[in-house]
């Protein structure tokens, strides 16, 4: 066996030495690569995104933007309807009334037949119901002063409360009934209460923002409602739904809000928290379509009131619909109020109007340029004020002179 010699040893042991050298740094090399190759991709990816931002920076921002701007208008409206809620809950009231009713009577059987099985009756009694049946607020603090509708305390034999948003119960002492319009002030023996911003119905513009707050169905007190002013100047006849007497209601306020029986008196605000309107009716048939009484309706009856200490009104005695100018065009008849019935022993039966009539003019102003109709007119006049009224009868004009009575007393 021939032995290598030891040159040939020395020279194997460095080819050995190179050779695992050379794969170590073989594997190093293909290291590097691999990472020089995902680590550019990953790079290009980096500086591909960084290019986007700086090509498209709109692309970046604009969703964000967008959802910031969305949401804080959400957020601004929100914060306007809890602001006016909380601010006005302490001035509105759920108005309830207290009837007697026939308690049922207890029967006492004879389980054992020992009477006959006859039933053995207690001597029946009356018992006083108490039901939430409107909403109102408060326009006097001192006075103790609270608006609602007329219809809400129709009755007169009925014994009236109102709640607090604190389910403080107040005993009315008084009610003044609006006898031209759906409207009743009540007075409580307490000026604990604190009285709500009145705003100004004229500068109502269509699609307003408006809030309405009251006792929904006449049940669930305080529900907050949101809309907007869906029109204005609207006519409508307001019932009471069962067959009964209706009114007609001129130059009301038409939203969208949910407005229910049991709203029936509450405030129609604006996003100040003032009132614009009094809620008084709903469509029937319909959703989303409420009226609401012009505030500034509510101001004329209580300013008579601070001066005179009543909330007496000039009071002409008719029930009327406003013609419209197509309308009249169509009938061949002038615009105006058509009478449909005269009040007997009104002021005017005395002066001679009748039912059929049309009344185009008082003291020279016409009834077609009247925003509100007959009643704006007869508000802006004074009680015992003499007034001329040109009306239509049977195809002529002719000219009526009205001594202006006040309201009917109207006061509990």
């Amino acid at each position: 066996m021939i032995e290598p010699t030891q040159d040939q040893k020395n020279l194997a042991g460095k080819h050995g030495g190179s050779a695992w050298v050379g794969f170590v740094v073989g594997l190093i090399v293909m290291g590097l690569m691999v990472v020089a190759f995902f680590g550019g991709a990953a790079a290009d990816r980096l500086v591909g995104l960084k290019q986007l931002d700086q090509w498209l920076p709109g692309l970046q921002r604009l969703a964000p933007t967008g959802q910031k701007q969305i949401s804080q208008t959400i957020l601004n409206e929100e914060s306007a309807v809890v602001g006016v809620a909380e601010r006005v809950s302490p001035s509105v009231v759920t108005v309830a009334v207290t009837t007697q009713r026939q308690r049922l009577p207890s029967f006492f059987m004879d389980p054992f037949g020992m009477f006959g099985n006859r039933m053995m009756p207690n001597e029946s009694e009356l018992e006083p119901i108490q039901q939430d049946i409107g909403s109102g607020f408060v326009v006097d603090q001192q006075q103790g002063l609270i608006v609602t509708n007329k219809h809400v305390v129709s009755s007169a034999n009925a014994k009236y409360k109102v709640i607090g948003n604190d389910d403080k119960e107040f005993e009315v002492v008084r009610i003044y009934r609006d006898p031209v319009n759906d409207l009743a002030i009540l007075k409580v023996a307490d000026a604990s209460l604190p009285a709500i911003d009145l705003g100004d119905s004229d500068t109502l513009k269509v699609g307003q923002f408006v809030v309405a707050i009251g006792t929904a169905l006449g049940e669930f007190r305080h529900t907050v409602t949101t809309g907007v002013v869906s029109g204005l100047g609207r006519g409508i006849e307001a019932g009471d739904g069962l067959g009964g007497a209706v009114e007609a209601l001129d130059n009301v306020i038409q939203t969208d809000a949910a407005i229910n029986p049991g709203n029936s008196g509450g405030p129609l605000l604006n996003s100040l928290g003032q009132v614009i309107g009094v809620n008084v009716a709903i469509a029937s048939g319909s959703e989303n379509i409420g009226f609401a009484i012009p505030i500034n309706v509510v101001k004329q009856s209580l300013a008579n009131f601070n001066e005179t200490g009543q909330f007496d009104r000039p009071f002409l005695g008719v029930q009327y619909q406003m013609i419209s100018q197509e309308a009249a065009l169509m009938n061949e008849v002038p615009a105006g109020a058509y009478v449909r019935q005269v009040v007997d022993g009104s002021a005017a039966a005395e002066a001679g109007l009748e039912a059929g009539d049309i009344i185009t003019k008082l003291n020279g102003k016409s009834l077609k340029d009247a925003k509100g109709g007959l009643a704006e007119i007869i508000n802006s006049f004074k009680i015992n004020q003499e007034v001329k009224m040109d009306i239509y009868r049977d195809g002529k004009t002719m000219e009526l002179t009205v001594m202006l009575k006040p309201s009917e007393p109207a006061a509990e």
